[in-house]
């Protein structure tokens, strides 16, 4: 992210960025813009304003309040195309630095990334965790945090070590659509297959 942000000028407008392009139909006012990219309001008016006079969003009145506005992905951008392949299909976060942050919300033993961080849209979810003591609140805090540096809401699953263990060796349907489709171990300490 810190590539990105030099490249594009700041971390900020990449996460704003990445946001509509995950939601190109999706109306987003500067308050949301704020909470899902987790940018400061003042840095989200700056850089909202530089992206509609670059033509990349534009303003669309808001059906969620009245009289209020948002912004929209500008379908006819003329590097829509180029931008997408680039933001989208560039690797969101390195596996060291997905497994750096998950570490911190317990005894993790397991992690698996499919959906969105392999360009797999059709994964049933981005994201499997598996562990012990892992704190609820701490959890979806590093969920919200990853889903501001992507743009887009994670599909993921926690699930204690027993509790992982025993879906496995019912052949659970959710653990058998991640494990049956693209996915990759970044952490394996329980050496599943």
């Amino acid at each position: 992210m810190e590539t990105l942000g030099k490249l594009f000028g700041s971390e900020a407008k990449v996460k704003i960025m990445r946001l509509f392009l995950f939601n190109p139909e999706t109306v987003f006012d500067t308050g949301e813009i704020s909470d899902r990219a987790k940018v400061e309001p003042p840095k989200v008016r700056r850089e909202m304003s530089n992206l509609e006079k670059m033509g990349l969003v534009k303003r669309r009145s808001s059906a969620k309040k009245r009289g209020g506005h948002g912004f929209v992905l500008e379908t006819q951008f003329p590097y829509l195309l180029q931008l997408q392949n680039f933001l989208i299909n560039i690797e969101p976060l390195q596996p060291k630095e997905i497994i750096r942050k998950v570490s911190k919300v317990g005894s993790i033993k397991l992690i698996i990334i499919a959906g969105v961080f392999l360009q797999e849209a059709e994964s049933r979810a981005d994201l499997l965790i598996v562990g012990d003591g892992i704190k609820k609140a701490s959890l979806e805090n590093l969920i919200k945090t990853l889903e501001a540096e992507i743009g887009k809401e994670l599909r993921y699953a926690h699930f204690t070590t027993d509790d992982f263990k025993y879906r496995i060796s019912m052949f659970d349907k959710l653990i058998r659509d991640i494990l049956d489709y693209p996915h990759k171990k970044i952490l394996n300490k329980l050496n599943i297959d």
